[in-house]
């Protein structure tokens, strides 16, 4: 039995740590959309195609269980070190692997990449891991809310950690330049984040809801910080799924 992949203290900053290096049959770490396939790009397809293995948490593998020809390991956030161990292996006995990921890798996704190089490299095997970018959700948030991403603050709260800095980074430039947040499940969803905006002092700007981009039953709710922070629940509760972006406007 192969023994669970020991990962590092900060995956994201492992994952960052220097650029790919290139090199001979790389390992894969594919960004497949947000979960429509209509925005899976065609060389994240043919990598999931070409793989002997494929790795990924169970939901993101469904969304591309089609386009998978070879064995498909899935994982929830417990066994997320044996399934990867076993990935891992696969890789050193010459399998082609890829990883897959939701959006794009270079969005919230270095934690899930920086395992996957963990486990690559725990079992010995001299393969770089190349990162094939996917369509963030961000992306279509930008679109849906015309905030052009040149002229927009970008914050994902969607990670473990301290978060104090990036709420200080969205503090800073409310109003002074669009908003795209990635909320924290459950914790630091909308109204949680519109109350605390307009606590350090932000104009009441308008917003939006994303939710479930591109999904048959995508929603949209067009608000103001002042709406979304009245609605701010003492236990916590939220209106809006885990699959949201916030935006807001200049």
């Amino acid at each position: 039995m192969t023994d669970p992949v020991d990962f590092p203290d900060e995956p994201a900053e492992f994952a960052a740590s220097a650029p790919e290096t290139g090199g001979e049959s790389p390992v894969y770490a594919v960004g497949i959309g947000p979960g429509n396939t209509e925005f899976l790009t065609r060389r994240g397809a043919r990598a999931i195609g070409a793989a002997d293995v494929v790795a990924g948490f169970e939901t993101v593998v469904d969304f591309v269980r089609q386009e998978i020809e070879g064995e498909a390991l899935t994982c929830g956030y417990r066994d997320e070190p044996d399934v990867l161990a076993r990935f891992a292996e696969r890789v050193a006995d010459g399998a082609r692997g890829t990883a897959v990921l939701m959006g794009d890798p270079n969005h919230s996704g270095y934690q899930f990449v920086g395992k996957v190089e963990a486990a690559i490299e725990a079992a010995g095997v001299d393969r770089p891991v190349e990162v094939i970018p996917g369509i963030s959700s961000l992306q279509i948030a930008a679109s849906r809310a015309r905030t052009p991403m040149e002229e927009t603050t970008f914050v994902t709260l969607h990670k473990s950690g301290p978060i104090e800095g990036d709420l200080q980074r969205l503090e800073r430039d409310v109003g002074e330049r669009n908003l795209l947040v990635l909320p924290r499940p459950y914790d630091w969803m909308p109204e949680r984040i519109a109350h605390r905006l307009l606590e350090s002092g932000a104009p009441d700007c308008e917003a939006l809801v994303l939710e479930r981009l591109t999904h048959a039953d995508e929603s949209i709710t067009h608000t103001s910080l002042s709406e979304l922070a009245a609605d701010i629940d003492s236990k916590g509760e939220t209106a809006f799924s885990d699959l949201s972006v916030l935006a807001v406007r200049r």
